[in-house]
């Protein structure tokens, strides 16, 4: 079973549905999910699995979103699931606290597009127009240098995102910015 609900996509919607009300974090997922998802096709790995993965990485934080709770609790609700522990731990490695090494190529591009995905979407809404098609990276780093921009956004996991999966800052923004472009009505964007 637990093979099942991991590769099950429509399961993996509803329980992120299930938790995360808020647009703003539904789109955070889905928008991971196509830059992860991109990743998968490009490194020829399981698409489905990697898009599941990307879709709850942040699926409890909206009940749960101190630091002692996420994602910990997200992780025991996927175990009674039936979720394996690979996915699990590949999920707690998305945030540095949980000592969960980024030792996988999976862990590590989760890990690359998780901060990125939501900074790109920022900067989109900046945009004359507020569409992905208008953004660049020379844009995205300008406002990467910009510290009152999306504060909350952590540059260095993206620039160290980028470095642990050993590809060049710029072209790791490009590479998500035009997975981003696939799914931007999906996205809002």
């Amino acid at each position: 079973m637990s093979t099942d609900v991991m590769r099950d996509k429509e399961f993996c919607n509803k329980l992120l549905e299930e938790y995360t009300k808020s647009e703003s974090l539904l789109k955070h997922a889905y928008a991971v999910e196509a830059c992860v998802s991109a990743y998968a096709v490009k490194f020829c790995e399981d698409e489905t699995y990697w898009s599941n993965v990307a879709l709850l990485h942040d699926f409890d934080y909206e009940k749960y979103p101190t630091a002692e709770e996420h994602p910990y609790k997200g992780a025991g609700i996927l175990r009674e699931k039936g979720f394996d522990e690979d996915f699990i731990k590949t999920i707690l490695s998305h945030a540095d606290y949980t000592g969960e090494p980024r030792d996988t190529l999976l862990k590590k591009v989760l890990y690359a597009c998780d901060e990125l995905a939501g900074f790109i979407t920022a900067v989109t809404y900046v945009r004359p127009n507020k569409q992905i098609d208008e953004v660049k990276v020379k844009s995205v780093k300008k406002k990467m240098k910009d510290k009152g921009f999306a504060k909350a956004v952590s540059r260095d996991d993206i620039t160290n995102g980028a470095a642990e999966l050993g590809i060049p800052l710029d072209e790791h923004i490009e590479f998500c910015i035009e997975a981003m472009k696939q799914k931007k009505e999906l996205l809002g964007l």
